[in-house]
């Protein structure tokens, strides 16, 4: 009985842990979409492509973490197959997604320092909106074909998945079926989201360090460099997770350490997003102050 405590007590504590962090990382990416969209001053293509990040980052942990909180509860780790099949094609599409952002929001900063005098002729609201669309559009076609592969595969033994969602290489490795070509399309798709976003925004920071340095006064300097470092921090958490987990076209003999990065990608960095753009953003401290005063004049 003594274990079964322990065992209790554990799942409680994760289940705490878990709900605080996804409540409030559902907090923080609410209060930028919905800052955006009543403040006029945020309505830019800055604030648009981040308030989408932020509805992605929303849904991206509700694809897992609710799921995960009612297992904490209840001790029954069960999924139907259908239902595993959602998440897995939801996760990545999703993760994808906000890969792309992160490329475009780095195009986006890139435009704004290296070329200020052209950048309100070639992004404004039409063009980031066009940019979101394009975004979900790709992910959503590569990862639909990867889900119909997948789905196409025979499962037979136990069906056992030793992640805490229903993570597509561990799906992959359980099937009876012969799945090299599954292995490889995931491998090759991963790799592309993952490395073609990352050689963007490689490109485009090499640029903005070297426009950024040129610049004569040290406060200009500052000034370039705060707007870039919150997305830099971001996005060092984010690849440097997602490199580890998916960046190996052999998906059995990574499934622990993969779990530990997992968290990391559902868990930590949603909750860091927010925190890490709002707090260094003083347009977003100066649009917060002005609507809680709005809404205590209307008291």
């Amino acid at each position: 009985s003594g274990h079964h405590l322990n065992s209790l007590f554990s799942g409680s504590l994760l289940f705490l842990v878990h709900l605080l962090a996804y409540l409030a990382s559902m907090t923080g990416n609410m209060v930028i979409i919905i800052i955006t969209w009543v403040d006029r001053r945020l309505q830019t293509p800055m604030y648009i492509l981040l308030s989408t990040f932020s509805f992605c980052e929303c849904c991206f942990i509700t694809t897992v973490i609710p799921k995960l909180l009612s297992i904490f509860l209840s001790g029954r780790q069960t999924i139907p197959f259908t239902a595993c099949l959602v998440q897995a094609f939801l996760f990545l599409f999703l993760g994808a997604v906000i890969f792309f952002l992160m490329a475009v929001m780095s195009l986006d900063r890139y435009l704004a320092i290296c070329k200020p005098l052209h950048y309100p002729s070639i992004m404004n609201l039409r063009v980031s909106f066009l940019l979101v669309f394009f975004c979900y559009t790709l992910s959503f076609i590569f990862f639909t074909c990867l889900m119909l592969k997948v789905s196409q595969l025979w499962f037979c033994g136990p069906n056992v998945i030793s992640h805490f969602f229903c993570d597509l290489g561990s799906l992959i490795h359980l099937s009876c079926s012969d799945t090299r070509s599954v292995e490889i399309y995931f491998f090759f798709l991963t790799s592309f989201v993952l490395l073609l976003s990352l050689f963007i925004t490689i490109i485009v920071y090499s640029n903005i360090i070297v426009t950024v340095m040129g610049l004569p006064s040290a406060k200009e300097r500052q000034k370039a460099f705060s707007t870039c470092s919150s997305h830099l921090i971001v996005l060092f958490l984010m690849y440097g997770s997602c490199v580890f987990i998916y960046l190996k076209p052999k998906q059995t003999n990574r499934l622990d350490s993969n779990r530990e990065a997992a968290l990391v990608n559902t868990v930590v960095t949603p909750l860091l997003n927010p925190v890490i753009y709002t707090l260094r953003n003083k347009q977003v401290h100066q649009a917060l102050r002005d609507t809680v005063s709005r809404k205590r004049l209307q008291k």
